[in-house]
């Protein structure tokens, strides 16, 4: 069963630009640089989908991050203060079949903490 929010995220419109640089630097963890500086270039013009929090992480195969952990309580700090969140950049790894959280796993988590059925808006590509 799902917990209700007590708090409603608020999201821009947009992810702010700090976010692409981020997903990036991710990225090319995962693969070459030249291709997350493709991915990136596309996730820039996707337009925003919006996914309930539960099926993200399914799709992702991650853990859930605790409130023990600082950017998580920095999220729900700003969900509970009505500071506007910016939405996920997800890249669908066809590979390994699996979604990858390129930017905003935090906030995420804390959006879950609330409401695992909270409409999450995100770029994916």
């Amino acid at each position: 069963m799902s917990k209700k929010l007590s708090f409603a995220p608020i999201w821009l419109e947009e992810p702010e630009d700090h976010d692409y640089p981020a997903a990036e630097s991710y990225l090319q963890l995962l693969f070459s640089p030249k291709k997350a500086s493709k991915f990136v270039i596309t996730l820039r013009k996707a337009s925003i989908s919006k996914f309930k929090a539960k099926d993200i992480f399914r799709a992702s195969q991650l853990s859930l991050l605790g409130l023990s952990n600082a950017h998580v309580e920095r999220d729900r700090s700003k969900i509970k203060n009505g500071v506007r969140l910016s939405p996920l950049l997800l890249v669908r790894d066809g590979s390994s079949g699996r979604l990858i959280i390129a930017d905003g796993y935090h906030r995420l988590c804390a959006v879950y903490g609330f409401d695992e059925d909270a409409l999450i808006p995100c770029k994916i590509i």
